[in-house]
């Protein structure tokens, strides 16, 4: 493809992205009522295992799949595992909104792990960047700390695990292909799910009501990821990332015509504040890259 006309495939994959993770959150909440997270977890990786193992098969690629890194990947869908599901439970809470603006906290996270996962180094700009990025949290959630609500303490560990994860995929992507990274994420997790799901000895089946929804979750979970990854391989994240952050109005319209949600300006204004953040971290990145020899 010409690199002229990347930017703009990459726009329309992001646009893929968008819907996907809208859905999702919609989905998500629409089935809380019947299915707790876990199962929620479950179903998804069922699909999404499917998909998987469709797509690979018909493709040949199946022959990708590693068993020698077992240990990482167990490791980082534990991450995300957890993370989903507080993703899930936050969506229940709190606005939809507010779950997406405290997720995009992900990178900021990411700076402050990176030391201790990677060996990476803070710099001064990384520095303001995650300042910028907690000035952006407090925005947000307008935390009082006498009585801290769940949902938002939920919404903002689930965007901590989510950096763990990214950090460890990361790592796996040295030598480990996308084809393996897919299927152990959702062959693991499923078993994670089953396990979580029946410990308390009952695990709810879905109905006429609840299936179409758990599908569209498990399809958006492996659609929004492959449509996002696509993306950064077509155009930068200076580039994507900027994008991505169209799921916050687009999110907010959402939570004010099907539940009734209030736009909340200071949701807006932290979420700004985030992107600066991430771009300027972007920026930093993109200058260290340019240097290198």
């Amino acid at each position: 493809m010409p690199a002229v006309h990347r930017p703009l495939a990459a726009a329309l994959w992001m646009t893929g992205s968008i819907a996907a993770f809208s859905a999702m959150a919609v989905a998500g909440r629409e089935v809380a009522g019947q299915h707790d997270t876990f199962e929620i977890m479950f179903w998804r990786s069922v699909v999404g295992l499917v998909i998987v193992l469709a797509v690979a098969g018909m493709a040949g690629r199946l022959g990708e799949v590693r068993r020698d890194r077992l240990g990482q990947h167990f490791i980082r869908n534990l991450f995300h595992f957890t993370g989903q599901n507080l993703w899930f439970w936050a969506l229940t809470m709190i606005p939809l909104a507010q779950v997406f603006a405290l997720e995009f906290t992900s990178p900021v996270w990411v700076i402050l792990l990176s030391p201790f996962f990677l060996g990476e180094r803070i710099t001064r700009t990384k520095a303001l960047a995650a300042a910028l990025g907690f000035a952006g949290i407090l925005i947000v959630a307008r935390p009082d700390f006498a009585a801290l609500d769940p949902g938002v303490l939920a919404a903002a560990a689930s965007a901590v695990c989510f950096a763990a994860t990214i950090i460890l995929t990361k790592a796996l992507t040295r030598g480990e292909c996308i084809v393996s990274i897919l299927f152990w994420l959702t062959g693991m997790q499923l078993c994670f799910g089953l396990i979580a799901a029946g410990i308390d000895g009952q695990v709810a089946w879905p109905t006429a009501a609840t299936l179409p929804w758990l599908a569209l979750i498990g399809f958006c979970g492996v659609t929004a990821h492959l449509c996002l990854t696509t993306a950064l391989s077509l155009a930068s994240a200076s580039i994507v990332v900027p994008i991505d952050f169209a799921r916050l109005p687009v999110i907010a319209a959402i939570g004010m015509w099907l539940y009734g949600e209030p736009l909340d300006a200071l949701v807006f204004l932290g979420g700004g504040v985030i992107l600066l953040a991430n771009i300027i971290n972007i920026r930093a990145a993109n200058r260290a890259a340019a240097q290198q020899p």
